[in-house]
């Protein structure tokens, strides 16, 4: 092994007293493809490029998912060029950030889906935490590649997504855009966000200085981690970590598609579940004996509007959501308590323990009867921890009169569509075992309007209608699973 080892580092510097090794690009991927790169070095790339000043150019965007997602625009720069296992170089924030007590001024960004603070990061397979090997926050730790596609010549073609960033006088937004995975795989691309704050910042809802947000995410482990076809092998570690041992927490592992979860530990967590996920949390303060319970929702950061019409069909005056409470203390148990200016009886909820760790929140908003406006309410969620850990959550709900409201919606399980509202691309996801489901387009005089058979997920182009409403059902076997109703904006 020494004399092979030899041979590839000819232009290598090895630093043994930091466990350092230097070597260039091309021998890093050799020794990554090969299964050769050594346990608990740090290696060092020599001829990185580092970008300058680059920004965004392209269009302005806007993200009917929720609004944890921010815009990308000029301001945000490009935190690396396109790379494998690479970094940003040191970046200083303007703010100070808490993490367990420990002010922050300064952050590595990595391209495998973490922030580090002490070196740049480039293990590309993830660890569960905890983890005594670095003081890391992870939405995504995964095996990111952005280099593109190699042709059939060995050339690289197409993109492979970015890493950009934004600095603001409180906050640090890290945005990880339709990035692949290794190696050269762009045939399933994912969207992920981080911000950390000061812990006043707007961005990130009350009460927290960290938030994790999630667009459309599709692949889960490269292949030099053991995966296939972007599945399976070292799954992807959300969550962080401090390397005591002691502050740490695991948001879950994912490992394959589909929306299974079960919490930070247990069964094989599906990666389609954070599909317009938002997490946020608090990592300020000392205090590192209980971690308050955590929310898990697509709803969470956005108002949510209920359409209301001439009838008293209780499926045409009410909306149907869900949202996840975690403990990040294994067999803690959950109390919620809510306060609200909405009429008695308009909002229910049912708690649902998935796990020791995981509770599903079915919750209705019914708005029959009610006249339409803003009504506004707050769950206090709270663990029987010591000490005991509280978090609050405030919903916005718009009660809007809509005629037309004539076509019933029943709400299933079995598939998730948004963004709802859109402005044109819908992203379909439906279990993994229903075989060829059909997607059926309908405008609210019955009017069919797009017929598809699509995979298990799949967007449907809806850019070429008018504003309005819709309803989108899911047929298997020419049967009806479910439909609902979404906006065009």
């Amino acid at each position: 092994m020494k004399k092979i080892l030899t041979i590839l580092f000819l232009s290598a510097t090895v630093v043994y007293g930091q466990n350092t090794t230097t070597v260039t690009k091309a021998e890093y991927q050799q020794l990554k493809q090969s299964g050769m790169l050594a346990p608990n070095v740090q290696y060092q790339i020599s001829d990185a490029v580092v970008p300058t000043n680059i920004k965004y150019l392209g269009g302005n965007e806007k993200n009917g998912v929720c609004d944890c997602m921010v815009p990308l625009d000029s301001t945000f720069t490009l935190a690396m060029l396109p790379n494998d296992d690479g970094s940003s170089a040191i970046i200083n924030l303007p703010f100070t950030f808490d993490f367990y007590g420990t002010p922050m001024d300064s952050l590595y960004i990595n391209n495998n889906g973490n922030i580090s603070f002490d070196f740049p990061y480039m293990s590309f397979i993830p660890n569960a935490f905890p983890d005594s090997s670095t003081l890391m926050i992870a939405p995504f730790w995964a095996d990111v590649d952005t280099r593109g596609t190699l042709d059939s010549t060995g050339n690289v073609s197409g993109n492979g997504g970015n890493v950009w960033y934004k600095l603001t006088p409180t906050a640090l937004i890290v945005r990880w855009d339709q990035v692949g995975y290794f190696n050269y795989h762009t045939d399933l691309v994912s969207t992920f966000q981080l911000i950390i704050s000061n812990g006043s910042d707007s961005l990130v809802s009350a009460g927290g200085n960290v938030s994790f947000c999630y667009n459309d995410m599709q692949w889960t482990t490269g292949d030099a981690s053991g995966g296939w076809g972007g599945f399976g092998g070292s799954p992807a570690t959300v969550g962080l970590n401090t390397g005591n041992g002691v502050n740490y927490f695991q948001v879950g592992q994912f490992i394959q598609s589909g929306v299974a979860f079960d919490g930070p530990t247990g069964l094989a967590d599906g990666v389609d579940f954070l599909d317009g996920q938002e997490i946020y949390f608090n990592v300020s303060g000392a205090n590192t004996t209980n971690t308050p319970p955590l929310l898990v929702s697509s709803s969470i950061c956005d108002t949510i509007d209920v359409y209301t019409g001439d009838t008293l069909v209780k499926a045409l005056n009410s909306i149907d959501f869900n949202f996840g409470v975690m403990t990040p203390e294994v067999d803690q148990t959950i109390e919620i308590t809510a306060t609200s200016d909405i009429p008695l009886g308009a909002f229910t909820y049912t708690l649902n323990p998935i796990s020791t760790q995981y509770y599903d929140v079915a919750a209705t908003f019914n708005a029959t009867g009610i006249a339409p406006g803003f009504y506004h309410l707050e769950l206090t969620v709270t663990d029987n921890g010591t000490p005991v850990g509280v978090t609050t959550k405030q919903f916005v709900f718009e009660v809007i009169y809509d005629a037309s409201a004539q076509i019933d919606e029943t709400t299933s399980s079995a598939f998730k569509v948004y963004p709802n509202p859109t402005e044109g691309m819908l992203t379909i996801s439906v279990n993994d075992n229903l075989d060829s489901p059909q997607v059926v387009v309908n405008d609210l005089s019955g009017k069919v309007l797009l017929t598809q058979t699509i995979a298990h997920q799949e967007q449907i182009d809806l850019s070429s209608l008018s504003n309005g409403i819709y309803m989108v059902s899911i047929l298997v076997a020419n049967e009806v699973i479910g439909v609902q109703r979404i906006i065009k904006e």
